[in-house]
C-alpha cells in the first residue's frame, strides 16, 4: 500500500506546484525571493491581533510600568498605570493601578491592589514608600480574581512617588496570621507614566 501512495502523493505535489516549478530536468529550484504573485502563491501577511471593544492592552511602557488602556467604541481610551507584583520567588502575587482623579477631589490620584483571596482581611493592607511612614488602608470587597483594596493618594503622596525608588506594600496571609509578606513596588519610569496617564485622559474627556 505504502509503494502506491507515495508516487501517487508525489504526482499531487508536482501538479498543484504548476509549470513554474521544475519536475526532473536538474534545474534549479525557486526560492522565496524568486516567486512572483502573479505566480499565484501566496507568501502570507503578519496578522496583528486589534483588542476589541471593552478589552484592555498596553500602549506604552515607562520602566517598570504599563500605560494599560481599555478600548473604547468612540476611541477616547481611559488609561491607568500598572504594575504586576512578584513575590522573592518570582511569583506574580498581587497587582497596582494608579489614575488621576478630578481636581475638585481631596485626593490627587486613586489606586486599585488586588491581592489573593487569602489575605487577612482584617489586617488591611500597608503602603510604604522609600521605608518612610506607613499607612494602612481597609480592603473593599473581594472576587474571583482576588481581594480588592481602593485607596486614595494625596498630592504629597503622589510627590513621594515620583521621588522615590521604591514603594513597598505589606499584606497578612490568612494561613499564617503571625507573618507578613511584602511586595516592592518599583517606582522606576513612575514619572514620565504618570504624567502619560493624566494627558491621555484628558485628551479622551475633551472628545
Amino acid at each position: 500500500m505504502r509503494n502506491h501512495v507515495l508516487p501517487f502523493l508525489t504526482a499531487l505535489a508536482v501538479a498543484a506546484a504548476g509549470p513554474s516549478f521544475s519536475q526532473s530536468t536538474g534545474e534549479p529550484v525557486q526560492t522565496e525571493e524568486d516567486v512572483q504573485p502573479e505566480d499565484g502563491i501566496s507568501l502570507g501577511e503578519p496578522v496583528q491581533d486589534e483588542p476589541g471593544i471593552g478589552d484592555p492592552y498596553v500602549r506604552e511602557e515607562f520602566g517598570d510600568w504599563d500605560l494599560r488602556c481599555v478600548r473604547t467604541e468612540d476611541g477616547n481610551d481611559p488609561c491607568q498605570l500598572y504594575q504586576l507584583l512578584e513575590d522573592q520567588g518570582g511569583n506574580s502575587v498581587a497587582e497596582i493601578s494608579i489614575f488621576p482623579l478630578p481636581e475638585n477631589q481631596q485626593a490627587e490620584a486613586g489606586a486599585t491592589i488586588v491581592t489573593p483571596l487569602e489575605t487577612l482581611l482584617t489586617q488591611q493592607l500597608t503602603l510604604t514608600v522609600d521605608g518612610g511612614q506607613a499607612k494602612r488602608y481597609p480592603f473593599t470587597f473581594c472576587t474571583q480574581i482576588g481581594c480588592i483594596a481602593r485607596i486614595g493618594l494625596l498630592a504629597e503622596e503622589v510627590e513621594q512617588f515620583r521621588r522615590g525608588a521604591n514603594a513597598s506594600i505589606r499584606i497578612v496571609p490568612a494561613a499564617a496570621p503571625d507573618q507578613q509578606v511584602t511586595l516592592d513596588v518599583s517606582l522606576s519610569g513612575f514619572t514620565a507614566g504618570f504624567n502619560a496617564v493624566v494627558e491621555s485622559n484628558a485628551a479622551a474627556s475633551e472628545n
